[in-house]
């Protein structure tokens, strides 16, 4: 699959994961919307296909919320949208918002968009630190009312050892160390 046309050179999250300098932190937290249509909800959103999306279901703003259960380093966070499939249910301006809780958020990021499939979004001084992730549309294309998002994604860096650098080894690799004596 080619990168989107809209990801910067050197920040495909796919081929960061691959490479070992990122990894994906969402099954890590607690997510919750701000409504969805029966069978359009979270589960649509994070089960890594494209077909399935989470679909608002009441006034705007549409909110994802993202609680995290301690503070998370967070580099980048990806959201897929596919105008083709979806015109006006697709968001064109999304809000970012990072805090403590409800009660601190702070807008980092707010984007415009006339159409693309997917969005990426470094945090401006990446990578942040926080317990929650706040992501609000604002607007769907065509004056839509509901909104469909396919997918989001969080990442977080890999940090290198303290020791030094080791190769990054998978549980094949340790699995005929695996015998306790």
């Amino acid at each position: 699959m080619a990168t989107p046309s809209k990801t910067p050179p050197g920040a495909d999250p796919k081929q960061l994961e691959r490479t070992g300098t990122v990894r994906e932190i969402g099954s890590q937290a607690v997510w919750s919307l701000s409504s969805c249509k029966p069978g359009f909800g979270v589960d649509q959103l994070r089960d890594d296909n494209l077909e399935t999306y989470w679909q608002s279901d009441g006034s705007q703003p549409h909110l994802v919320n993202i609680q995290f259960r301690r503070k998370t380093t967070v580099k980048m966070l990806c959201i897929y949208a596919d105008y083709k499939s979806d015109e006006s249910y697709t968001p064109s301006k999304i809000s970012v918002r990072v805090g403590n809780n409800f009660h601190n958020l702070q807008e980092v990021r707010v984007r415009t968009y006339t159409g693309p499939t997917s969005h990426i979004y470094p945090p401006k001084n990446s990578p942040i630190r926080t317990f929650m992730i706040q992501v609000a549309v604002l607007a769907n294309h065509q004056n839509g009312r509901d909104t469909h998002m396919r997918q989001i994604k969080i990442y977080t860096p890999v940090e290198e050892s303290s020791i030094g650098k080791f190769p990054r080894c998978t549980t094949v690799d340790f699995m005929m160390y695996r015998t306790i004596r």
